[in-house]
């Protein structure tokens, strides 16, 4: 019955949103009590794309967003940018660990092949990129600890209405780009209203598969998503490219219920980056930047999603 398939989603987004928020709790006392999310040095030298890819597989809140920014200012090179965006997975890492769909033994090998693909392609590329652009871009060392505004003085506007530059407040350039009042702030709030946005596009789409389901069946419904195996890198992809985490949920949710397969994730999360090119388009001399950089992204997720899915075919451990 209908009401069932309410029920089964229900059931399955309050046995995910528990673990949702103990991960958002663990996230934030790593971020706000070590070094990690904070730039330094080593961001600018010869293991920036590494550590670029290394940092960018870490699930926390805008790194891809402060790797732009970084960008922006010159701090970090265009191969680092790249190795950042293409190792993310926004929020598709918390879903595939804290769902209940996907079964142990399957997350014990999708989530490591996921995270060293994409690390692997995050610092193939990132070099790659920087070789191609070793003698047009010059790079500004990141001195340890130093503060900016997110609006250089020399580039200050007449109008400027960025909110920074009204307040005259300086940007430390953190992963989180959030302003936290209070510890129950940091801790406690904003972990449980992250798991409840995370928790709320999960049940979306745990309604819509299960109504899917039970109006067409579920033999004929995976039935027809394997036929299409070669058009799911693609159209990931695309989804992908929506500026907000509802893209990844979307994908690391629909691969949990055996609605696409390990090589169309891998390729939709390629090309996700978030909210971060927008940072791009936020002013007009930064917009051919910014399709440029939507544009690299795509058809790095469309090309990593074929292959995927080729080798896939030829080695089957996820089926």
């Amino acid at each position: 019955m209908w009401w069932e398939v309410i029920l089964d989603a229900l059931k399955d987004t309050a046995i995910l949103f528990p673990f949702l928020f103990l991960m958002y709790v663990i996230i934030e006392l790593t971020e706000h009590n070590t070094r990690m999310g904070k730039p330094n040095r080593a961001l600018s030298g010869r293991c920036a794309p590494l550590l670029g890819s290394a940092t960018g597989l870490v699930p926390m809140c805008g790194f891809s967003v402060m790797a732009a920014k970084l960008y922006r200012h010159r701090r970090i090179t265009p191969g680092t940018l790249f190795a950042v965006l293409l190792a993310s997975s926004d929020e598709a890492l918390l879903v595939m660990l804290a769902s209940p769909a996907l079964g142990w033994a399957q997350k014990a090998i999708a989530v490591p092949l996921l995270l060293a693909s994409k690390f692997i392609i995050g610092v193939a590329a990132g070099y790659a990129v920087d070789w191609l652009f070793r003698t047009r871009r010059e790079v500004k060392a990141l001195p340890e600890g130093e503060h900016f505004h997110e609006h250089e003085p020399e580039r200050h506007e007449e109008h400027d209405h960025d909110h920074e530059h009204e307040h005259g407040e300086h940007e430390q350039f953190t992963a989180c780009e959030h302003k936290h009042e209070s510890k129950w702030h940091l801790y406690a709030l904003s972990p449980l209203l992250h798991a409840l946005e995370i928790a709320a596009f999960v049940l979306i789409v745990n309604l819509a598969f299960g109504y899917l389901f039970f109006l067409v069946g579920e033999d004929r419904v995976i039935s027809f998503l394997q036929t299409g195996r070669w058009i799911q890198p693609a159209v990931c992809c695309l989804i992908a490219l929506v500026p907000n985490c509802a893209a990844s949920v979307l994908l690391a949710e629909t691969f949990c219920l055996g609605g696409i397969t390990f090589s169309s994730l891998l390729g939709g999360l390629v090309s996700n980056a978030g909210i971060a090119y927008l940072v791009f388009f936020r002013k007009k001399e930064s917009v051919k930047s910014g399709a440029l950089l939507v544009l690299a992204l795509f058809a790095a997720g469309v090309v990593t999603g074929y292959i995927a899915n080729a080798i896939e075919l030829l080695i089957p451990i996820l089926h």
